[in-house]
Order: C-alpha cells, then structure tokens, then sequence
C-alpha cells in the first residue's frame, strides 16, 4: 500500500524573514531578528505533512549553487526525503520583510535559476519514479525561468499515469492550463476564479466553484484571507470560517491548509474533517515566525474553532 507524498517545489528558495522595528523606504534599517529556511510552496507543504505526523514524504524540484546545498541540506534535517535535480545557477532568495508596527509583509521574491530541456528530462524521470510509489503528488508554486506555463499539465499526466492522486497550487497560466489535466484539487484564491464567472457579473464564488468541479477537479477550495474560504468537494459546497487571528506571519499560510487538506485525504476522511484540518493548519501557520511552519499545540486548538458548513441555496 503507497503511503508515500511527494510535493514538487520547481523553483525551490531560501525563505528569510526580516523583522524590522519599523519599514522606512530610503533609509539604512537594522533587522531586529532574520530567519532562514527552505522554502517555496511545496517545501512548505512538505514540511507541514511532516509535522501533522505524516512519515514519509519526499520533496523534489531543482537546486542550484550554495543556496540549493543550504535547501537540500535543510530538507533533509526535517526527515524530507530531498529528490532535487542539481541545476546551474543559483537557487533562489524570497525576502519577507515585517514591520513591528502593524504586523505587515512586504515580499521580495527572485526569479530562480534558468531550467533547460536537459534538466527538465532529468526531473521528469526522477517524477515517473516517485509517483509510481506515491499515494499523492502535490505541485505547488511558480515555475522557473525556461519552463512553458503547460508544464504542470504534463506533469500532472505523468504522475497520474503512475497511479498517484495529484494537488496542484498554483496561479496564472500554469494553473489554467494545468486544470486541463485534471488533478483532483486546486486551491485559487478570490481574484484568480474570475476567468470562471460570467462576464459584468460580481463575483459569485459558489458558481465558480460549481463551474470548476464541472470541469473534472472533485476538490476546488477558493480561499478568502482572514474570511476563510469556499470549497466544493465531490459535488457539494462548504463554507469554511476561522477564528479572529493576531497574525505573527500570513506567508505559508496556504502552504499549510494544502498540506492539512492533503493529510486527511489520504485517510480518506470527509470533506469537512479535511477541511477542518486543512483551516486549522492554515492558521497555525499564521501563529509561527516561520512560513509553512505550525506547531501541533496550536493546530489541536484551533481545530475546535474552526466552523465548517454545507452551503444552503
């Protein structure tokens, strides 16, 4: 029986937070604390799954120069099985700055490393072996610079031709395109369903929802900030309400509900245990310094405040 989770973070990063007493543009700022972890979404999942208490789980993508041994390294420090194809370059830096005064985010994100076809092939072999002992693959995130936008179209084949179930989170292109394969679940937020709904239209999210299932993806979660979210599984539609939260840091916070979500499903438990998981997940990780990071005191807390109920029309 498969019990293994592969997450693919293509353009894997070093994720450092900067806390600033104060954001002053064109000025010198002292950080007052800097972490460092690995990071881009599907190291963030993968990290979560593993502090949700799931055992076996592998990350895979590409890693280049010092900053993808410092990724590799750390992955494996968690108990990540690390399956990253060793590129030229440098692996990427995402900056996420907080300002002590009001506890907001400003985001500065690299682009990555160039991919070329070479690389690419490699990847691609390393993935037909991975899903075919995997139970879930999850692609997560942006793609690097060289790739087409249908990537995660063909990789989402390609895993399911393996026998695994598939996740994709991502935005743009690659997630209307990679729709076109049909994973199983898809998380977009508010502003990324619009192409789905009828133009001059205000924004209906349970049409959305319901337009997106009609096209073969079972699970469509849309999310909503501090509000929560919107989901349709198999045919039916939840609304999702979390607590009011005193943030310490949103970034990972859809790393973490992707990763709750993808803990329960495996189990094969209900849509609303999944999506009570998945929301206290979700907000765990606003309650860490770290993104895609939560501890299981606050996650079993939370999982009781969370209020999860079927849409009534």
């Amino acid at each position: 029986m498969r019990e293994l989770i592969t997450t693919v973070a293509l353009n894997a990063a070093i994720d450092k937070t900067y806390y600033l007493d104060e954001i002053c543009k064109g000025t010198v700022m002292r950080a007052e604390k800097v972490l460092a972890a690995a990071g881009g979404k599907g190291i963030n999942v993968a990290r979560v799954l593993k502090q949700l208490g799931h055992e076996k789980v592998a990350a895979a993508g590409f890693a280049a120069g010092h900053n993808g041994r410092f990724i590799v390294d750390h992955v494996m420090d968690t108990g990540i099985d690390a399956e990253f194809i060793t590129v030229p370059g440098e692996s990427r830096l995402c900056l996420n700055f907080i300002d002590r005064t009001d506890n907001s985010t400003t985001e500065v994100l690299e682009p990555g490393p160039q991919i070329d076809g070479e690389h690419l092939d490699l990847l691609k072999e390393r993935l037909q072996e991975l899903a075919g002992r995997s139970k879930l693959v999850i692609f997560s995130g942006s793609l690097p610079q060289g790739l087409d936008s249908g990537l995660y179209a063909d990789l989402i084949r390609l895993a399911d031709s393996a026998g695994a179930g598939v996740f994709l989170d991502a935005s743009g292109a690659p997630l209307e395109q990679g729709m076109e394969a049909k994973p199983s679940f898809i998380k977009p937020n508010e502003d990324e369903v619009r192409p789905w709904l009828p133009d001059g239209e205000a924004p209906d999210l349970v049409k959305a929802v319901t337009a997106l299932m009609a096209k073969g993806i079972p699970n469509v979660v849309i999310t909503l900030g501090a509000e929560g979210a919107v989901a349709g599984i198999a045919g039916k539609i939840y609304r999702v309400q979390i607590p009011a939260l005193q943030a310490v840091n949103t970034v990972g916070c859809g790393d973490a509900f992707v990763a709750g979500f993808a803990y329960g499903h495996v189990r094969r438990w209900s849509a609303q245990d999944c999506l009570r998981h998945a929301a206290a997940a979700g907000c765990a990780n606003a309650l860490s310094p770290i993104a895609g990071d939560l501890r299981m005191a606050d996650h079993r807390q939370l999982l009781g405040e969370i209020r999860i109920s079927e849409w009534q029309s």
